[in-house]
C-alpha cells in the first residue's frame, strides 16, 4: 500500500529520515514523498512536494548507480549538511569549535576507483554497484572520476576476460600515477606460471605502469610514483591514498598551518608520507605507520629526495602499541591521521604527554569528536576545524583540526 510521509532530517548515510524512524534514500528534509513501505525503508519513492534544495543530478547514471548518494541536492545544501554533521558530532561530546568554510573537491577529480567487473555471455559488464545491490551499472558518463581514470575501464574489462569468472565479480582498483595506470585486481582466478605470463603480456599491451594480482606484483614497467612534496614515492599496491589531489592539498595546507614552525614533528598513522614528506622540508619528522611496506616506501622516497631534513620511520601498531609519553616528549608537534576507528589509545597517551600542538586529520567526525574530548579534558583547546569534502556527492566527511594547549592560545 502506498504511503505518504514527510522527511524531517538527513541521516549520516545521506538518507532522508521520517518519524518512526523510516528511511528514504535520496529524499531531502521538508519533502513530502510517497512510496511502498518495506520494513523501515520507503521503496519506489516519488516526490510529492520537493525541497527547494532539490536539483537535477549532474550525472545521467545517478538513478541506477550507487557510487554517489547526494547528487539530487544542491552543492550549497550538501556543504551545509556536512558542516552540520561535524558540528553535531562535536556537540554530542559537549565540544564546540569554530568551523571554517568547507573545501570541496571539483567534479571529475577522483584519482582512484575500484571497478566491479563481471563476465557475461557477450563479454563483460563493468562499473559501480547499484545502491544496496549486486547489480553493476555501467558509468561511461561518470562525473566523479578523473577522465583518465574513466578511460581506463576497458583495461578492467580486458583483465576480467583473462582472469575473471561468470560466477563472481572482479574488483579492479585503478589508480592514476605519474608513470601511468597502477592496477590492483582481486577476486580473480589463482595465479600460476602461464597465467602470470599472460598477465604480464596484458600489462605490456595496455601500457600499465604496474599490475598486481591479489596483492602480488605481476609486472612493474614503470614505477607508479605518487608525489608528496619534493619526494617521489612508490606506494605498495592498494596502499592508502587521498581520494583527490585537491583534497590532499587542502588537508596538507591545514596541517602545515597547525604545525607552524615546529622543529620536531611526529606523524602518526603516516601512511606513505602524505604529510611526513612535505613537513620534512622544514622540520625533522618521525613517521609511524602500522604497515611495514608503507614505511619502507616512505623511507625510500625520503632517501631519494633532495633538500629534506632528517626523517625516521617506524612500523608499529598504534592501536596496540601507542607511543608513550617518554617517547613523545621530544616532539614540538604531532600529526594524527587515523582510520575511521579513530585513535583513542594513542590520544590517551598524547593527553598524558601534552605535546604543544596536535594536527588531527579525520575521516570520521564521530570518532574525532570522542578523541577531541579526551584532549580537551587534558587541557587542550580545539582552535578550529576545517571540513574537506573530497568524496563529492557522498555522505563521507573529512576534516583537519587544530589543537593546542590552552596556555598557548589559538
Amino acid at each position: 500500500m502506498t504511503q505518504e510521509i514527510t522527511i524531517t532530517r538527513l541521516g549520516y548515510q545521506g538518507d532522508g529520515i521520517a518519524p518512526g524512524p523510516l528511511y528514504v534514500p535520496r529524499a531531502l528534509p521538508g519533502e513530502v514523498v510517497s512510496g511502498t513501505l518495506e520494513g523501515d525503508t520507503l521503496a519506489e519513492m516519488r516526490v510529492v512536494t520537493p525541497s527547494p534544495h532539490r536539483v537535477a543530478p549532474p550525472c545521467r547514471h545517478y538513478r541506477a548507480c550507487g557510487g554517489c548518494q547526494l547528487q539530487h541536492a544542491s552543492d550549497g545544501f550538501v556543504a551545509g549538511w556536512k558542516q552540520e554533521v561535524v558540528r553535531a558530532a562535536l556537540s554530542a561530546q559537549g565540544v564546540e569549535a569554530p568551523l571554517r568554510p568547507i573545501h570541496t573537491s571539483p567534479p571529475q577529480s577522483r584519482r582512484r576507483a575500484t571497478i566491479a567487473v563481471r563476465r557475461t555471455k557477450k563479454g563483460t559488464l563493468a562499473g559501480f554497484h547499484g545502491r544496496a545491490s549486486d547489480v553493476i551499472t555501467e558509468i561511461p558518463g561518470c562525473q566523479l572520476l578523473d577522465p583518465a581514470l574513466l578511460a581506463a575501464i576497458p583495461v578492467a574489462q580486458a583483465l576480467a576476460l583473462l582472469g575473471g569468472s561468470r560466477k563472481g565479480v572482479l574488483a579492479v582498483t585503478l589508480t592514476l600515477s605519474e608513470a601511468g595506470l597502477d592496477v590492483l585486481v582481486s577476486g580473480g582466478k589463482p595465479l600460476d606460471g602461464p597465467f602470470e605470463a599472460t598477465l604480464a603480456q596484458a600489462a605490456e599491451q595496455y601500457g600499465l605502469a604496474r599490475l598486481a594480482w591479489e596483492g602480488e606484483v605481476i609486472a612493474s614497467r614503470h614505477a607508479p610514483v605518487q608525489r608528496f612534496g619534493k619526494a617521489a614515492v612508490v606506494p605498495p599496491p592498494g596502499a592508502f591514498l587521498q581520494a583527490t589531489k585537491d583534497g590532499e592539498a587542502a588537508l596538507l595546507s591545514a596541517v602545515r598551518e597547525i604545525v607552524g614552525d615546529a622543529k620536531r614533528v611526529a606523524d602518526l598513522f603516516a601512511g606513505c608520507g602524505t604529510f611526513s614528506l612535505p613537513l620534512a622540508e622544514t622540520a625533522e619528522v618521525h613517521a609511524v605507520e602500522g604497515e611495514a611496506t608503507m614505511t619502507a616506501a616512505l623511507d625510500q622516497g625520503w632517501r631519494r629526495a633532495q633538500g629534506l631534513k632528517r626523517l625516521t620511520t617506524e612500523a608499529r601498531d598504534l592501536f596496540r602499541r601507542p607511543l608513550l609519553p617518554d617517547e613523545l616528549k621530544r616532539f614540538d608537534a604531532v600529526v594524527l591521521d587515523p582510520p575511521r576507528a579513530g585513535a583513542e589509545a594513542q590520544v590517551t597517551e598524547l593527553a598524558r604527554a601534552k605535546p604543544p600542538v596536535i594536527a588531527y586529520v579525520s575521516c570520521n567526525p564521530v570518532t574525532f569528536a570522542r578523541d577531541a574530548r579526551i584532549l580537551i579534558q587534558a587541557g587542550y583547546r580545539l582552535n578550529w576545524v576545517q571540513v574537506v569534502d573530497q568524496f563529492r556527492w557522498s555522505a563521507h566527511v573529512e576534516l583537519a583540526a587544530s589543537l593546542s594547549l590552552t596556555h598557548m592560545g589559538g
